[in-house]
This record gives structure tokens, C-alpha cells and sequence, in this order.
């Protein structure tokens, strides 16, 4: 391969699919490709946005990278890197990070990086309990939101209160203070997550040196084991399958049965029925709070919202438990492992220097690390779920006027939509007219449903543009697994076709044959069954309580600190991330062999 001249296409070459154009051209003007675009290096981020965006869910990517760049660029000041650009097309979101590479710009940042981020890692577990509050405060927030109302006439209370302020203004101010919360989580959401990942990197940058032959895997090893509240969820179904068993009212938890259906029963088995429900209950609040997907579409609802997801894992903990299996996942050991290869490890430095070095940056990754996966929780699932909630009620209000047939039609609208919308109906209340949008937006949202289905039926290239020689930004390497060698077998992807092995990094290691289960949205988890190799764009750990019937999993993408590749190590499950096109080359209910050691996957049929 000529590498000084490979390229995947230009985004200008990228054609809006026939009969979609309007739809596309809803996406603000800020997120569309124009030619200047081509000159640069843009990759499908297919881990956090692997289905079409509609236009409102847009605003996860907009909050969310708006966020990022206010922190690596000026917050923490990383030295080598800024933001991320973002576009879309074809409901498609590709992303294209901002580098530094100015020896004197790469020490001025680093003066400002070291005055902030090493304030951050001195007072880490104070600042981590300031932002735990600060998050629960604006969950409080957006729980404490009014309900939605315009009454035919203002409350007579209102009135002789003095408030002076009329019904259809709160319905401003409210969607307001929504989409304002959200963009402030997301602030949030990135105060430590860079700073985690650095701590990790610079760990991992003084092994490849120490240690030339050390693979990413076992590296990746010596931070496995840790504790983060993304994990309890699982934990809590694990904790109500025990409680079923020990109260004797396990046979009513059936595969096929639905949540209600079971939960009306429980409801007639006397005291230990009752006392299951109360189980359920503690758990629910918080722990139910975690939706089905990563946070970013408004379809992928809460447990709590739909019981369907931990109610189907039920069944199958229960069994386990029956046959005397701990359902414990497996951190005792994962941290004994990793104490044996930090020890290990140690054993080779030549220097008392080197291993001071060496006990500092484990110790620090030790103690930031969970906040990785952690955040999550809080920041993705309970409040995105929130947010996302009330948007819903936006929808059922605006539904109810006319403006569209359904509550989530509204999710067709962009935040700027929703607005104009919302004023709309405002202005109708207040003059006696009727609104406007029931004349304009019934066939937006329909021509706007249609292109999210058409898009959806077509691939879209994994990267766009000229492949850098170097990709330098080890963010990118280690959670996207965005690496020249990676660019290179994505180029070769049709040459490669006839292949029988697919190449990617080696997440968790184990080696393990099956048929596969290639699943392409979070709508198509039920279909996985015992055994199965599930095969998908990215995995993700809400989907915990379908690891206990995989045997195995391989991703798209992914790098070796991907949400994938950790929650694969965590869960002691053999795992190939990175691959680039497994679900466009794997067959569903093909046998495949995964080698996660090696991060080989080998077509067996």
C-alpha cells in the first residue's frame, strides 16, 4: 500500500441519500460537511452513535462535544490535544480531533496543564466528592421540574398571589432550565474523565517504554477489579435473584414471562411475594436509573421505564444460583491478578528511581480509574434519562394540541424546533388563535421518520479523508482504537474480504468458539441466546445481564480502555474490539472462533 497516498473517500463524495435531503438539511448548519472538510481526517463514531441520529438526539452530540473541548482545550489545557469537531450526514456522526504539534504551544500548555490537572490528582478524592453532590443536586433539579400545564384560565391563586407571570411562560422557562441542565451535565460529565484516561496514559506510556514487549491487554490488566457504580445495577439483579431463591418465590420468574406478568403473581404469594417487591422497590431507586443503551438516543429507556431488560436477565441468575454458582463478579480475583503483574512487573525495573516512578503512576491510575467508568451512572444514564423525560412531556403536550400524532414525534424536531414549537403553542393559548404547527409539522415528521429509516438500512464509510501517517493522540488510540495499523486493515477491508480472520485489539484474553449473534441496535439484544458470540458495533455495560449467556464478544470499535474492552475484562468474558467491520463480515448465527489473547476472531463456517 502506497501509505503516503491512502485515503478513504472525501466527505464530499458522501451523496445525501435520494428523497432525504430536507431531513439532512434539518441538522444545524454547524454540523454539516462542506468542502474545506475534505482535507481533513474524519472517523465514524459508531461507539457512542452506532444508529442514526434523529434531530433532537442530536443535542447529545452537540452538549457532549461542546463539553469536551471546553475541558482539553481550556479547563485542564491537555497539552497535545484540543477538542473534536463534529459532523453528520446521513443521520450518520463522524468526529475529527484538533492536535497540537507546536513544540512552544505544546510547553506553553503544558505550564497551564500542570497547575490544574495536578491540583485535581492532589485533592482527587475531595474534588470526586464535591462532584458526586453536584451531580445528585442537578438529578434534584431536574426531578423538582414542574409539570406541564395550560389551563383554560390562569389559577385564581395565581392571580390574587400578585405573580404577574401567566401559565404558558413557565412552559419556556421549564424547557429552557431542561436543555440548559443538560448542557451543564455534560460539563460534569468531562471535570475528571480526561484526567482519568491521562493518569492511565502516562502509566501505560511508561510500561511500553520499560517493558518493549508488554502488550496493551496486560497493561490494561493492572487497573482491572475496580469498583464503579456503572456495576451495581447488574449487581442488584444478581442481589434480587438470590432474594427470589431464598424466599422461595423463584418459580414465578419464567423466560417469555413478562415483568407485570410476574410481579402480579408475587403479588398474591403472601409475605414473601411482598417482601420481593420490596426488594425490587430499594433497588429501583437508585440502581433502575440505567438505560438500555449508552445515553444517547431517546428511545434506549430506563429500567426503571421499561423492566423488560432486568427482568429477562432474572430467569437465567436464578439458575445459576439454584445450581450453587456465586454470582459474584469476579473482582477478587481480577485484583489478585493484577497485584501479581504489578509485582511482577516491578521485579524488572533496574532502578529504585524507576520503581518509585513506577509505584506513583499505579497508584494514582488506582485511585482515578473508577471515576472512568463511574460517571456513567450518574451522567449518561439516571440524568440523560431525566432529560429525555421531559422532552417526552414536551412531546405529549404538543401532541395534544396537534402539532403530531405521538409523544416522541417531538424527537424529530432539532432543540431549536422544539422551542419555536413550544412558542407557538404559547402564543395560541394567549391570543385565543389556533397554532400554527399542526399545519407545518405532521409532514416534517413524517418525511424526518423516513429518512431515519432509509438511513438506517445503508452503511456508512468507517473514516473519511487522507489517513495521517501518525495517529498521535493516545485518546483516540486507546478508546476508539483509531491506529495507523487499524486505518490501514479498513482500507484493505474489500482486498481482505475473502479472508477467514478478522484482526483487532485484544481486549480479554480466552479463546472461545460459538455461533455468532450479530446484533446491530439495542431493539435486537433479545435475540441473543446461550452461547452465543455476540457480535456488534460497540457493547456496553448496561447490557450486563445478557453476559451471562455470551460466550464471548466482538466489536467494531473500540480500543484497549474502550467502555468494551473494560467491562469485557470486568466480566472475565474473551473479547476482540476494533475490528472495523465484524458485523458487516460476520454472518448472524455463523461459527466463529475468538481469540482474545491474540485479538483474532477466525470464521469457522
Amino acid at each position: 500500500m502506497n501509505t503516503q497516498s491512502a485515503a478513504f473517500p472525501a466527505p464530499s463524495s458522501l451523496q445525501v441519500l435520494p428523497g432525504t435531503e430536507r431531513a439532512q438539511a434539518a441538522y444545524p448548519y454547524y454540523m454539516q460537511f462542506t468542502a474545506a472538510d475534505d482535507a481533513r481526517f474524519w472517523f465514524y463514531n459508531s461507539m457512542h452513535f452506532p444508529e442514526p441520529m434523529s434531530a433532537f438526539d442530536m443535542v447529545t452530540a452537540e452538549a457532549a462535544y461542546c463539553a469536551l473541548g471546553s475541558s482539553t482545550t481550556r479547563v485542564h489545557c491537555l497539552p497535545t490535544t484540543l477538542g473534536i469537531d463534529y459532523r453528520i450526514i446521513n443521520g450518520r456522526v463522524y468526529i475529527g480531533g484538533n492536535a497540537v504539534t507546536d513544540p512552544a504551544e505544546i510547553a506553553r500548555r503544558t505550564g497551564e496543564f500542570q497547575q490544574r490537572a495536578f491540583y485535581y490528582y492532589g485533592n482527587w478524592e475531595r474534588l470526586y466528592a464535591q462532584w458526586r453532590e453536584k451531580m445528585l443536586a442537578l438529578i434534584r433539579e431536574a426531578q423538582a421540574l414542574p409539570k406541564l400545564e395550560l389551563p383554560e384560565f390562569e389559577p385564581l391563586a395565581n392571580v390574587h398571589s400578585g405573580r404577574g407571570i401567566a401559565s404558558n411562560h413557565q412552559l419556556l422557562e421549564t424547557y429552557q432550565k431542561t436543555l440548559e441542565g443538560y448542557f451543564r451535565m455534560w460539563h460534569h460529565h468531562f471535570e475528571f474523565l480526561l484526567l482519568g484516561y491521562g493518569a492511565y496514559m502516562t502509566f501505560f506510556a511508561f510500561c511500553k517504554k520499560a517493558f518493549p514487549e508488554i502488550s496493551d491487554q496486560t497493561v490494561a490488566r493492572m487497573v482491572a477489579g475496580i469498583e464503579a457504580e456503572i456495576f451495581r445495577p447488574d449487581e442488584e439483579l444478581r442481589r434480587l435473584a438470590r432474594r427470589a431463591v431464598e424466599l422461595g418465590v423463584d418459580a414465578e420468574f419464567q423466560e417469555g414471562r413478562t415483568a407485570q406478568a410476574i410481579m402480579t403473581a408475587l403479588g398474591t404469594r403472601g409475605a414473601a411475594g411482598r417482601e420481593w417487591l420490596e426488594e425490587l422497590a430499594t433497588s429501583r431507586d437508585p440502581w433502575f436509573n440505567i438505560n438500555v443503551g449508552d445515553g444517547f438516543y431517546h428511545y434506549h429507556r430506563s429500567w426503571n421505564d421499561d423492566l423488560s431488560m432486568p427482568f429477562a436477565g432474572l430467569p437465567g441468575y436464578i439458575a445459576r444460583v439454584k445450581a450453587g454458582e456465586s454470582l459474584k463478579r469476579p473482582i477478587e480475583k481480577l485484583q489478585a491478578q493484577r497485584r501479581q503483574l504489578i509485582q511482577d512487573y516491578r521485579d524488572l525495573l533496574g532502578s529504585e528511581e524507576e520503581r518509585q516512578a513506577y509505584d506513583q503512576m499505579i497508584a494514582l491510575a488506582h485511585r482515578v480509574f473508577p471515576y472512568v467508568e463511574g460517571h456513567k451512572f450518574y451522567c449518561e444514564h439516571w440524568y440523560t434519562n431525566l432529560f429525555f423525560n421531559k422532552i417526552r412531556e414536551f412531546g405529549t403536550l404538543l401532541a395534544a394540541h396537534g402539532f403530531f400524532a405521538h409523544e416522541a414525534d417531538v424527537f424529530h424536531l432539532t432543540h431549536y424546533e422544539v422551542e419555536a414549537a413550544i412558542i407557538d403553542l404559547m402564543t395560541s393559548w394567549s391570543n385565543g388563535s389556533p397554532p400554527r404547527g399542526p399545519e407545518r409539522w405532521p409532514q416534517i415528521v413524517s418525511e424526518r421518520r423516513a429518512a431515519i429509516g432509509e438511513w438506517a438500512k445503508h452503511s456508512t464509510p468507517p473514516a473519511l479523508g487522507p489517513v495521517p501517517d501518525v495517529i498521535d493522540d493516545p485518546a483516540i488510540v486507546m478508546l476508539w482504537g483509531i491506529t495507523r495499523e487499524s486505518l490501514d486493515r479498513w482500507l484493505r477491508a474489500t482486498s481482505d474480504a475473502g479472508s477467514r480472520e478478522l484482526r483487532g485489539f485484544a481486549a480479554s484474553s480466552g479463546i472461545v468458539e460459538g455461533p455468532a449473534c450479530v446484533v446491530r441496535s439495542v431493539e435486537e439484544i433479545a435475540r441473543v441466546r446461550q452461547g452465543d458470540i455476540l457480535v456488534c458495533q460497540i457493547t456496553n455495560p448496561t447490557w450486563a445481564p445478557i453476559f451471562q449467556k455470551i460466550a464471548g464478544a466482538v466489536s467494531d470499535i473500540g480500543g484497549s480502555m474502550s467502555h468494551a474492552a473494560i467491562v469485557a475484562r470486568e466480566f472475565g468474558l474473551p473479547a476482540v474490539v476494533g475490528t472495523g467491520n465484524a458485523t458487516s463480515r460476520i454472518k448472524d448465527g455463523q461459527r466463529i472462533r475468538v481469540d482474545g489473547g491474540r485479538g483474532v476472531v477466525t470464521l469457522l463456517s
